[in-house]
This record gives structure tokens, sequence and C-alpha cells, in this order.
């Protein structure tokens, strides 16, 4: 019989709801939604466990056996931590789904993980039926209702989702964890796809609590009080406030999505004492503009992964907080920066117990200063990636034993790492890699363009490694061409991120002989105060 691990989501969860029944561990805030009227979401250990025995109740009931995937496509809500500690109780996998996903790509990575249900926001509902054909194993959807701005039309039109809300008033019986061991699956998270299809990362049970080590790495006390706005479907989220929360038995608050506008507020009701930054997140809260307030705050310090060296300094003054910059990826790898030890810019040293260097084509270490990808392993091992269903991908992400990033990057005279970019011209716009094919396909099924090309430039924002979108179109009718029209298309079938920053019209695409688009001459001619180029704001 398998012993309890505290590495094990369901059995922490237990345990802890057994020493500290009552302790407030989880608080999903209502301010950030400008709604100070209903009463924020909170949960004790006992409530979690409750929750998830009940939501695992309903999992065997759909027949769900261990190692069978479904999908959980939520926003930050309590009953997305319940779910996912009922898929450690009963074995399966989960696969989360960030839900401004729509279309193609649902219907992707919906297949690809073989996943027989979904637990979703009443919100996604209309999302979920569209792909409902594309997906034939997929026979059972279980909404929770939010009423989060969705219309009763919406809900009454589910095509036989079930209740959350109904799922949560019966008794809570204890189910029988049925994992065999710390090495089954607890979770597919995919890849933004930046190369080609997303790729499904797949994360053993085990893997959840070593990553509350990042906490403590991070210098999280036993009074800490961590914050995010990142969505739960991202590692990040997961990996920096939702585990070491758990594990240490913190208290964390979340928003349902982050919002640089009320950020401080909601920091300063809760006493949170460090957020969680990505990308270009560090600009959007710099940009904001001052007020005397600013470092009338109880954040100690922030957790960055991308901080940018131009506003580094001015940022930890403005705010009265200190950056702890990091490194790290789905699939593996870690660095960190801790506060006051490292250059500006830098994101850090490897972790104990892992390599990194910087190689370059032939797999020989760059010398310092010297760009190249950076790569992983742990000390004295190879590395190993797990893609669902993908083995060719597998073994060529951990090629002679290395992890490789994907990212190009330097160290200097002192062994610190910095990151330049993306390989491949990838394009990395508020933290997320955007798929260009699915902006692309998005794009050419309007009736207005005939021909589209999408690329990335150098961010406004000068966060590094990021960039903005730009989707180079060939319009079908030139004089009668209206990009707001086209950018309002884009808004309703595309993720916030993946909406392109400008679109550049030009007569056509720069092409090779074989019909591959020539970037390079799409770069050199744009130009943000050209006649053909548009920006959101500016096109209506």
């Amino acid at each position: 019989m398998r012993e309890p691990s505290l590495f094990i989501m369901a059995d922490i969860i237990r345990e802890k709801a057994k020493a500290q029944p009552d302790h407030k561990v989880l608080t999903f805030e209502h301010l950030s939604l400008d709604d100070e009227a209903t009463p924020d979401e909170v949960r004790t250990y006992s409530q979690l466990s409750e929750n998830a025995d009940r939501i695992a109740a309903a999992l065997v009931a759909y027949g769900m056996q261990r190692g069978d995937r479904f999908g959980l496509m939520m926003r930050n809500h309590p009953e997305y931590v319940e779910t996912m500690i009922a898929a450690s109780i009963t074995g399966c996998v989960m696969v989360p789904l960030d839900p401004r996903i729509r279309g193609d790509k649902l219907a992707f990575m919906l297949r690809n993980a073989g996943c027989r249900g979904m637990v979703c926001g009443d919100y996604c509902l209309v999302e979920v039926a569209a792909v409902r054909e594309k997906c034939p194993d997929l026979r059972w959807v279980l909404a929770l209702e939010t009423g989060e701005g969705v219309p009763a039309t919406t809900v009454a039109s589910t095509r036989g989702a079930d209740s959350m809300r109904g799922v949560l008033a019966k008794p809570a019986a204890p189910i029988e964890v049925r994992l065999e061991s710390g090495a089954d699956p607890l979770q597919i998270i995919y890849t933004s796809g930046t190369t080609g299809d997303p790729k499904g990362v797949v994360f053993p049970n085990d893997r959840f609590g070593s990553m509350a080590m990042l906490g403590m790495i991070a210098g999280y006390g036993s009074d800490e009080r961590p914050y995010t706005g990142l969505s739960l479907t991202h590692g990040n989220a997961q990996a920096i406030t939702l585990a070491p929360t758990l594990v240490m038995g913190l208290h964390a608050v979340f928003s349902r999505k982050f919002t640089k506008s009320r950020l401080w507020d909601v920091c300063r009701r809760h006493g949170c004492t460090v957020f969680s930054l990505l990308g270009g997140m560090a600009t959007a809260i710099y940009s904001e503009p001052v007020r005397p307030n600013d470092a009338d705050n109880p954040v100690r310090f922030v957790t960055s992964a991308g901080m940018p060296s131009g506003i580094w300094e001015s940022f930890e003054k403005r705010f009265d907080v200190h950056v702890f910059e990091w490194y790290g990826a789905v699939e593996g790898g870690l660095a960190f920066n801790p506060v006051g030890k490292g250059p500006i810019g830098s994101f850090g040293k490897p972790a104990p117990g892992l390599e990194m260097k910087v190689l370059d084509e032939n797999d020989n270490e760059c010398a310092p200063g010297v760009m190249g990808e950076i790569c992983s392993r742990p000390a004295g091992a190879s590395a190993s990636v797990d893609y669902y269903g993908n083995e060719k991908a597998s073994k060529d992400k951990t090629r002679g034993g290395w992890l490789r990033s994907g990212d190009i990057g330097h160290t200097d005279d002192h062994g610190w790492f910095f990151f330049d970019f993306r390989s491949g011209g990838g394009i990395r716009h508020n933290g997320d890699f955007v798929h260009s094919g699915f902006v692309e396909k998005a794009i050419a099924e309007h009736h207005s363009v005939s021909d589209v090309f999408v690329y990335g430039i150098a961010a406004a924002s000068g966060a590094p490694g990021e960039k903005d979108v730009v989707a180079a179109v060939v319009p079908s009718d030139p004089k009668n061409f209206d990009p707001a029209a086209l950018f309002a298309e884009c808004r309703r079938t595309l993720e916030s991120n993946f909406v392109p920053s400008y679109l550049q019209v030009v007569a056509e695409i720069p092409k090779t002989a074989s019909e591959k688009p020539q970037e390079r001459f799409l770069l050199d001619a744009f130009d943000p105060a050209a006649a053909n180029v548009f920006a959101e704001r500016t096109a209506a």
C-alpha cells in the first residue's frame, strides 16, 4: 500500500485538513472585479478537502479511471484548486486550459490529450459547445455557475452540461486515493506552440510538492502572504504561489486575472507581502500614473521572470520593493538571482543540483558575453522531458542529455546568466509565446484579407525577450479596407495576447521561390508612424 507523501497534492491537503482544519489558506478576492459588495471567497484546509472529495466523487461517477484525462478551463476560482486536488485523489489527469483559448487551438489540445470530459466556468460553455463535434472522446461537461457576466441564455444552451453547484451540495464522503505512486501524472500542461502545435508536458503528482521549494528559495517566511493575478492554468501561478502556500501553510490571495489598476489596492486590503510578475507586466505596472502612495504598501518583494533592466532599480525605488528574479520553464530548468546578490538584468545562477550552460550550435560552452542557447540538466545526469504522445519531440528537447530551452542568452565573467531573446524568431508577448499560425488563420478567414503573415518586432515596453505582434496583411479590396473591423474580429476570435499590436497593410507578402515569406523585408519597411501601419487604438 502506498504511503502518504507531502509531495502529492491529495496527501498534502488531507494531512493539513487533519492538523490545521480551520486555517484560512486561500482567498479569492473580488476587489479587482470592481465588486466590493460580494464577499471574497475563502477556503480553509478542511473546506478544500471536503469539496475535493465531492468533485472526486463526480469524476468517479462519470466513469473516469486512473490515468483518464479531462480538461480544466476556468479562471482563478477556489473550485479550480479543488478540482486539481480531486484529480490527485482519483488518479485522473487534468489538462489546464486558458479560458481565452478558442476554436482550433482548444480542439487540438482536447483531442491531443484524449480528454474524456471538461470542467469549466460557465463563461466557457459557448466555446466548449463549438468544439465538441471535433472532440469525439469528450463525453461530459461539468460547469461552474459564476454569474460573472454570463447571460442566462448561455447557461441554457449548455447542451447537457452538469452543475458544479449541484456536485458541491452533496455530502462529502472521503474517496480513497487511487494513485499507485507519485510518478502517476497529475496534469498535462501545454506549451504555447511557438514553433508548431502545442506540446503537452506531463507533470507527475510528486512534482507539485517539489514546486513548493521555489517559495523557500525565494525566501518566503512563515507569515508570508503571496498574491497573484496570473492564471492557475500557467505553471508560474502554481509554482510560485499555490504550491508554496499549500505546503508551507501560508495564506495566498488570488485575483481572477491580472489587473494593473487595482494591484496595489488588492495588496493593501489583504496585506500581501509578495506577488509574481511575468514578461511585460512590470512595464505595465510602471506605466501607471505616479501616485503619492505608491510606496505605501505591505509588499516586501516581487518574484519576477523578465524584469526589464531599464526600470529594475526605478521600480524598486518607486514602490519600495525588492526584485527576486528567476528563470524556469514548464519543461524544467531553474535559476534565480536573490535579492541584492546578482547584477541588474541577470536572471541568476542555476539552482543547487542543476547544471546550466550557454552552448553554441556544436554544444561547446560559450565564453562570457557570447550568446548561445541556454541549456540545463541535473548535475551529473541527463535531462528528461515527457511530451504527451510525442516521443520524438521529447528526445529532441533533451538531445545530448541537455534540456534545450530554445532561449538565447549569455553569461558574464562571474557566471551570472542573462536572457537575450527566443530562438527561431518566436514571439513572446506579455509572457505568452504567440503561435503565429493561429493568428494567421483567424485573419486569413476574414473576408477583407487575401494574404497575411505574422511576425514580431522589439516590444515597445522594453521587456527583455518580449515582442509586439505585427500582422502584415494584403487587403482583398485596398480602397475599402477597414482596419478597425479586422482588429474587432481578432479581439473576438483570438486570445488577448494573440491580438496583433499592429496591422501592416502591404500590396503583397514578399516570398521566396518556394513561397516562404521573407520577414526581413517587412521588418525593413515597418514604421509605426507610416500611413500603412495601424494600431488598435488608432484604427477606429
